[in-house]
């Protein structure tokens, strides 16, 4: 394990979600990385926190696929499979496509102006510090999903996303990519503010390519 900042989590009613909250930071900020095995000890060590809610943490992780359980050894970070990033890239894709044109069809001018907002607002910080990784709270994607009026559709995205989620922000630590992204975002946001269903869908398409090049890149395994 890196060298980590992380400070003692204090008790209080929140204690268990916060526990998994930093645990999921160590694994998508590199202090885990990819292929590692958790130390229980050392890291309830530097959370300040005993391996009960930690083991509860692990649990929960393994839920959401950024960690994985080997039997008679413990958890791991999660590592992908060649080919496996592209499969759920393909899944991702045909999810989110289907989101976008809902949203050309169904988004109210406000909810528009929010999303011309959202990518405007990532822009600003982007600009501010060149070199940052994307804004994660200015997650386009994440909005859009929701933003489709189709809940049974949106929870099954964000199930995808959430398995990707470490190939994802490994790739988005990329400063390039960061900025390619963005100028990608204003592109897909333009075509839904003008409600042009297909040439959104297109760019979005082309956009969650370019993102599965870059995954595959920072994760250094090969396409099947």
């Amino acid at each position: 394990m890196k060298k980590s900042a992380s400070a003692p989590l204090t008790r209080d009613g929140t204690f268990a979600r916060r526990t998994e909250e930093r645990v999921r930071e160590m694994i998508l900020d590199g202090t885990l990385p990819p292929g590692e095995r958790l130390n229980e000890v050392s890291i309830a060590e530097v959370l300040g926190i005993s391996r009960g809610p930690l083991r509860e943490a692990i649990q929960r992780l393994v839920g959401e696929g950024l960690l994985t359980i080997v039997s008679h050894r413990g958890a791991f970070v999660k590592t992908f499979e060649p080919g496996e990033v592209d499969d759920l890239y393909e899944l991702r894709t045909a999810l989110e496509t289907h989101s976008v044109r809902l949203v050309c069809r169904r988004a109210t001018d406000e909810e528009l102006r929010e999303l011309e907002q959202l990518v405007g607002e990532a822009g600003e910080e982007l600009s501010q510090d060149p070199d940052r990784p994307y804004p994660a709270d200015r997650d386009l994607h994440t909005r859009l999903t929701w933003m489709s009026g189709n809940d049974a559709l949106a929870a099954a995205t964000v199930e995808v996303q959430r398995q990707i989620s470490l190939a994802r922000q490994t790739s988005a630590k990329k400063p390039d990519r960061a900025r390619e992204a963005l100028a990608e975002h204003e592109r897909l946001v333009a075509a839904i503010v003008e409600r042009d269903e297909d040439r959104a869908a297109e760019i979005l398409r082309l956009h969650l390519d370019k993102a599965r090049k870059s995954a595959v890149d920072a994760l250094g395994i090969t396409s099947e």
